[in-house]
C-alpha cells in the first residue's frame, strides 16, 4: 500500500455521491439518512438555543459599547459546535443506524463485486443486531479516552489545539465508516485500524472531507450514507483482496 500523499481517500467519499443514486441501493440508504436527519436537525437546534440564552445572559454584564463582540462570538461559537460535535453526533447516529449501516455497505459491495455475501436481508439485520452493537461499543471504548485527552488539547492550546481535534475527528470518521465493510466479513477492530495505518494517507484523506462535509448544514445529513458507500468502495479496490 502506498504512503504518500494522494487523493484517493477523497476520492472514495465523492465517489459515495454516486453510489447512493443507484437503483437497488437508494432504498438501503433511507433509514440511515432519516435517523441522520433527526438526530442532526434535532441537536443542532437545542444547541443553537442553548446559545442564544448563554448570550442573552452575557449580554446583561457587557457593557453596551462591547455589543460588537456578539457578531463576533456568533459565527465562532456556531463553528466550535459543528466542529466538537459533528462527530459526537455522528457516533449517536451510527449506534441507532449500525444494523442497516452494515446492510448498505453489503448491498454496495455485492454492487461492486456481484458477490452475494448470504445475507437474508432485513431477517438477518434483526439476527444480528446484538454483535452489531458489541462493535459499535468496540469502536466507542477506542474514542472515549482518546476523545477526553484530544478535548483538553482543544481547550489548551488556541489554534494548535483545534487542528489537533479536527485532525483526530479526520481520523476517526474513517474508522468509523471503513470498518462497516470490514465488520461485514467478520475481520477484528484491530486488523482494520492496522490496515488503514498501513494505509494512512488514503485513511485521512477519506476521514478529512468525510469531517468537512460533516460540518455543512444540510449536506452533513447525506454524509452518513455518502461515507458508508465510499467506504465500501476503498474496502472493494484497496483491501479486500489482502484479507
Amino acid at each position: 500500500m502506498e504512503n504518500k500523499i494522494n487523493s484517493g481517500g477523497i476520492s472514495y467519499f465523492m465517489r459515495g455521491f454516486d453510489l447512493i443514486q443507484i437503483k437497488g441501493i437508494r432504498r438501503f440508504v433511507f433509514i440511515p439518512l432519516l435517523v441522520n436527519l433527526i438526530l442532526f436537525s434535532g441537536a443542532f437546534y437545542y444547541l443553537f438555543q442553548q446559545l442564544d440564552l448563554m448570550f442573552a445572559w452575557l449580554d446583561q454584564f457587557m457593557p453596551s459599547w462591547l455589543d460588537w463582540l456578539d457578531y463576533l462570538l456568533w459565527p465562532l461559537s456556531i463553528l466550535a459546535i459543528l466542529v466538537i460535535f459533528s462527530f459526537i453526533f455522528s457516533s449517536i447516529a451510527n449506534w441507532l443506524a449500525a444494523p442497516f449501516n452494515g446492510l448498505l455497505a453489503e448491498k454496495v459491495e455485492l454492487h461492486l463485486t456481484g458477490q452475494p455475501m448470504g445475507s437474508d436481508g432485513f431477517a438477518a439485520v434483526i439476527k444480528d443486531i446484538p454483535r452489531t452493537l458489541g462493535r459499535e461499543w468496540t469502536k466507542l471504548v477506542y474514542y472515549i479516552p482518546r476523545a477526553i485527552g484530544f478535548l483538553l488539547i482543544f481547550f489548551l492550546l488556541p489554534v494548535f489545539g483545534q487542528i489537533i481535534w479536527f485532525l483526530f475527528t479526520a481520523w476517526m470518521m474513517a474508522v468509523q465508516y471503513c470498518d462497516y465493510p470490514f465488520d461485514n466479513h467478520k475481520i477484528p477492530f484491530t486488523t482494520m485500524r492496522q490496515v488503514l495505518v498501513a494505509d494512512r494517507s488514503r485513511a485521512f484523506g477519506f476521514g478529512i472531507v468525510t469531517t468537512l462535509f460533516a460540518m455543512i448544514p444540510i449536506i452533513n445529513f447525506l454524509v452518513m450514507p455518502v461515507a458508508i458507500c465510499g467506504a465500501t468502495a476503498m474496502w472493494v479496490e484497496q483491501y479486500r483482496k489482502s484479507l
